[in-house]
């Protein structure tokens, strides 16, 4: 990485990738008592971008992704990935939880195989994919262990690499890492801008923490309290070949406190109902 942390970084593609126009999200609307959680929200995701979305707890921001993903229907405004409209979970999308999704009673190499395997992929290709996802992640020697064997960050790795297997172009996680140390999370912060980084995908990122959103991504949209908006889209500035050394430059602490102050300001309104 180059110590020239204060150039800008090469400009993001414009050309998007993913799309919301106008989204609402209320549950329960059919039933008279609906709870307004998300919107409406217009958000435009680069190709090839690292975008980050932070905000107090309850505000949509999982409810944003699960539109994202085709798992959530908008009750009003439109979603649409690579320009045609989302309606169940497109192609070429992959999605990484919080909680441990791996099968415990599949070894890593079986739980990476899952999904190539549930949709027809031929053998040899499914051993050659996930020969390389499992080496990309670091899980070479644990290809025959079980879950119960590995440590929550190594459980992660393969839930990221079951994702990596099927080839996504746009990639969104729900908060990855929120079970890791911090140590761990800033280890696997670094194996996720690589994968971001090798592979080209567009990657959407739920986090409640501020130093991890600053660290790995082109931009940072801060959302409100409930119903969720955005109230502030941050340019971070970093150059593409970034890793968790950066968080030693002082921008980064300049990033972190503006993202704070944002939340703060927020979080302080929300509580005194104004």
């Amino acid at each position: 990485m180059s110590p020239a942390l204060a150039s800008v970084a090469a400009p993001v593609p414009a050309e998007h990738h993913a799309r919301l126009t106008g989204v609402t999200r209320v549950f329960g609307a059919r039933k008279g008592t609906g709870v307004h959680a998300l919107g409406p929200v217009d958000l435009d995701l680069n190709r090839g971008e690292f975008f980050s979305v932070v905000g107090p707890s309850g505000c949509g921001k999982s409810t944003l992704l699960d539109v994202l993903a085709g798992l959530s229907s908008p009750t009003a405004g439109t979603a649409e990935f690579e320009g045609k409209p989302i309606n169940g979970v497109p192609a070429g999308v992959g999605v990484v939880f919080q909680e441990d999704a791996s099968f415990p009673w599949l070894s890593v190499e079986d739980n990476v195989a899952f999904g190539l395997r549930r949709s027809g992929v031929d053998a040899a290709e499914v051993a050659r994919r996930v020969d390389y996802a499992i080496g990309f992640m670091g899980l070479k020697d644990f290809s025959k262990a079980y879950p119960a064997q590995l440590s929550g960050g190594m459980r992660q790795r393969v839930c990221i690499a079951r994702t990596l297997v099927m080839q996504p172009r746009l990639i969104l996680l729900d908060e990855p890492f929120g079970a890791l140390d911090q140590q761990t999370r800033l280890l696997m912060g670094d194996e996720l801008l690589r994968l971001w980084r090798e592979t080209g995908a567009t990657v959407l990122l739920i986090t409640h923490a501020l130093d991890e959103a600053a660290m790995l991504s082109d931009r940072v949209g801060v959302m409100s309290a409930r119903p969720g908006l955005f109230i502030d889209v941050l340019e971070t500035g970093w150059p593409r070949d970034r890793d968790s050394r950066i968080v030693s430059h002082p921008r980064f602490g300049e990033l972190t406190a503006h993202l704070w102050d944002k939340l703060r300001a927020e979080s302080l309104k929300h509580l005194r109902g104004s």
